[in-house]
């Protein structure tokens, strides 16, 4: 993590130097949620979704959306998600995320999420002609936007907001002297916010589903140890946690930047077994070694928020009855 990041979740930072510039920020972020916010009462379908956060960085969001699409799937609903598709090639019109996409092309996430899912993913940065071509192309229940919460010119049903439970909003400062997009204040606006990592309340937590191959998505139970870390996500701290708490023989961590899109010439000093997450896998596939592996992660809801998600979504129309 650069100085400025860590300045951001320490109690004495360097990052009061940049208020001048963040007080800025606030103010463009204020005007914006004003004048452009537009989700007021929509009721045509296919309802939106927004899966987001406030902070910059890894919060666990996307475990959660393929927890959403997997939970409104076996209630009937047609389903389908559209992404910005950062860390992918820049594209002039929406595209659909099939088995000949690669992750180079749509981003990361995008392809995860299609991969675990099974339902229609699109990228492109204008969302609303996403949804547009999804419309065109499906008849859907539910679309939802992986991210977004920011982007108002996109019209939205339901907003929920993820929020890392360990780190949570820093030292509460917008960008750059802090890591929020948006002041705290934004919460008071949101549907439902969503805690990665408590176990008691509206929340949810990540468990391991088991270890796989990285060339073959086989799932393994005799992996070699010890193990090099590979990771290019918003928080590898959490990574080397659930590593940690498997009680895995770990050499260390390479980390890279938030969705680096790998090459072999990345790997080539490293020549013993590596596990990664899936969605640094998801990039790797095509050159990875027999001893590459990657872990499986799902997203557990407490009850209290199937309680309260299952409220708000029938409160919105949002079941497989006349939708």
């Amino acid at each position: 993590m650069k100085l400025v990041e860590r300045s951001w979740y320490s109690k004495f930072g360097i990052t009061w130097l940049l208020l001048p510039l963040s007080a800025l920020f606030y103010l463009v972020a204020k005007y914006r949620f004003y004048t452009l916010r537009k989700l007021q009462n929509q009721s045509d379908k296919p309802k939106v979704i927004v899966v987001g956060n406030i902070a910059v960085g890894g919060t666990g969001k996307t475990p959660f959306t393929v927890f959403l699409v997997e939970h409104l799937k076996k209630q009937g609903l047609r389903v389908a998600v559209i992404s910005r598709g950062y860390g992918g090639e820049v594209q002039s019109k929406p595209l659909l995320v099939d088995e000949n996409v690669s992750a180079e092309q749509s981003g990361d996430e995008p392809k995860l999420i299609a991969l675990r899912c099974k339902v229609p993913v699109v990228v492109f940065p204008k969302r609303n002609e996403s949804i547009s071509f999804l419309n065109n192309k499906y008849s859907l229940d539910v679309i939802i936007a992986d991210d977004g919460l920011q982007h108002y010119q996109m019209p939205r049903a339901i907003e929920l907001c993820i929020v890392d439970a360990t780190r949570r909003f820093g030292n509460k400062l917008v960008l750059p002297a802090g890591p929020l997009r948006e002041p705290c204040s934004r919460l008071n606006h949101v549907d439902l916010t969503i805690y990665n990592g408590d176990t008691c309340n509206i929340g949810y937590t990540l468990v391991v589903d088991g270890v796989y191959r990285v060339k073959d998505q086989k799932e393994i139970t005799d992996f070699y140890e010890p193990l090099t870390l590979i990771s290019a996500i918003g928080n590898p701290s959490r990574f080397e946690k659930t590593v940690d708490e498997m009680n895995i023989k770990v050499l260390g961590h390479h980390i890279f930047k938030d969705h680096h899109n790998y090459q072999d010439t990345d790997f080539a000093m490293l020549t013993g077994p590596l596990l990664m997450t899936e969605k640094d896998a998801v990039k790797c596939q095509a050159f990875a070694k027999s001893n590459w592996y990657y872990l499986k992660v799902s997203a557990q809801p407490t009850q209290q928020l199937l309680n309260k998600l299952g409220q708000l979504l029938n409160d919105k129309g949002i079941h497989n009855h006349g939708i």
